[in-house]
This record gives structure tokens, C-alpha cells and sequence, in this order.
């Protein structure tokens, strides 16, 4: 009987989550403004093991031509492909030979431009995050690209998959039980703009963005003193605007 109340429970679960899913017009602009309006937001992702959801608290935005730290800076290859559209889908890079990382596409269909999913709080299948990380820190679960794809067994299989209409995929807010207590509505005032992470070639455009204060987001935070001045230490926070 528990687990075919579990089973009702995420069906119920998913069916809330595919009704506030965002639409395709949410990926469809600008990836820097994308990148800041996903900080809050929802990333769900079904299986056969369970439902994984987590709350999106950190991000990264990703350009073409015009961003040496892209992917698609030197144009479309077989592993990018994925990045030039349509919007609204998951680009998932293998990197190191071990990692895997999920991004989202945005813009206009054949532009290359994508927001690289950092960091989120968990919000629901926990225990499944644990089994599939083999760690016991609540903070380690998905603080980081690598880590996020690994909880959520997210890899190069859902390449190209629609986030819009698929077992993966966001939406709008978080529920009122998660960790830091907070809407998307009071979230957005929080929101910091930083330096992406591990580029020096980048123009030090503000393309990272972060829930400030969250212990989710992944290191360097930007408003760590520790943080090195290459690393994001010159932060600045930003309103609901566009980038």
C-alpha cells in the first residue's frame, strides 16, 4: 500500500509540475536574461527510480560568436549542435571525461546561445540524490553542474531534449516548503551578477547568477571574501530587469 501511495503521490506530483511548466517563449529571449529569470525557478526531471526535483538558485549565460567561453564561439560542430536552437531544449555536454553538465538553450531558433544550470536546492526526491551521489552532506547534493546532472541522472541521452514536453523539464515557482523559505517573487530582488566561473577570456561580463546568501550555490560564491577577484568577487546584485 506505501508504495502505491509514493506512486499517486508523484504522479500528482508531475501533474502539478507539467501544468506550470515554463513555455517555449520563456527560453525564446535574450540568454542573459534567461539565465537571471530561471534563479528560482523549478527543474524537475522523471524516471523509472522516482521524481527529482530542485529549485534553480545558480546560472550561467552562454553566447556564440561574440563569447570566447562558449561552446559555440568557433560555430556548430557534431558535440554543440544541440546549442543553435530551438530554444527551449536541454544542451548536455560530457566534459573531463567523467562529468556531465545540462544547460539550456535559448534565443532564436539557429542562433547559438545557451544557460548553463550551476547549482539548485533540492526540493523533492531526496533520498534518490543521495543513493545516486553517495554522499551524506545535504549542501554537496547539487552544488555544482557535475553534481546537479549526477542527482538528477541527467546525461548525453537527453541531449536535445524538449524541456517544454518531456520527462525533464521547469517550472514556474518554487513550493512554500523549500529550505530558504522564499517566493520567486522576493527571490528576484536577491539575485547577484558575478563573473563566470573559471574564464579569463571573457571580457569579465557579469553572465553568472546567484541566490545571494544561498549555501546551494556552488564555490566561489560571490559574496565570499575568500573569493579571488578572478572568480566572481566583484559582484553586483541585480533587479527583475533584463541584463
Amino acid at each position: 500500500m506505501g508504495s502505491s501511495q509514493e506512486e499517486l503521490s508523484q504522479s500528482a506530483s508531475v501533474r502539478r509540475l507539467m501544468r506550470s511548466r515554463l513555455p517555449r517563449d520563456f527560453f525564446a529571449r535574450d540568454h542573459v536574461t534567461v539565465a537571471k529569470d530561471l534563479i528560482g525557478k523549478l527543474l524537475w526531471r522523471a524516471s523509472e527510480e522516482g521524481l527529482t526535483v530542485v529549485k534553480i538558485v545558480e546560472t550561467e549565460a552562454y553566447g556564440g560568436a561574440d563569447d570566447p567561453g562558449s561552446h559555440g564561439y568557433r560555430g556548430m560542430t557534431r558535440r554543440n549542435a544541440t546549442m543553435f536552437g530551438p530554444p527551449g531544449r536541454a544542451y548536455v555536454y560530457f566534459t573531463y571525461g567523467m562529468h556531465h553538465c545540462l544547460n539550456v538553450v535559448t534565443g532564436d531558433d539557429g542562433q547559438c546561445s545557451a544557460v548553463l544550470i550551476r547549482a539548485g536546492e533540492p526540493i523533492a526526491g531526496i533520498w534518490l540524490m543521495y543513493d545516486r551521489r553517495g554522499v551524506d552532506d545535504l549542501y554537496d547534493l547539487t552544488s555544482g553542474p557535475a553534481r546537479l546532472a549526477q542527482a538528477m541522472a541527467i546525461d548525453r541521452s537527453m541531449d536535445g531534449a524538449d524541456l517544454c514536453d518531456s520527462e525533464i523539464g521547469i517550472s514556474a515557482a518554487a513550493p512554500s516548503g523549500s529550505a530558504s523559505g522564499d517566493d520567486g517573487e522576493t527571490e528576484a530582488a536577491r539575485v547577484v551578477a558575478a563573473p563566470r566561473v573559471g574564464l579569463s577570456r571573457d571580457g569579465g561580463q557579469l553572465w553568472r547568477f546567484c541566490l545571494e546568501g544561498c549555501r546551494f550555490v556552488s564555490r566561489p560564491r560571490p559574496w565570499s571574501r575568500r573569493a579571488s577577484p578572478g572568480s566572481g568577487a566583484s559582484a553586483t546584485r541585480r533587479n527583475s530587469g533584463s541584463g
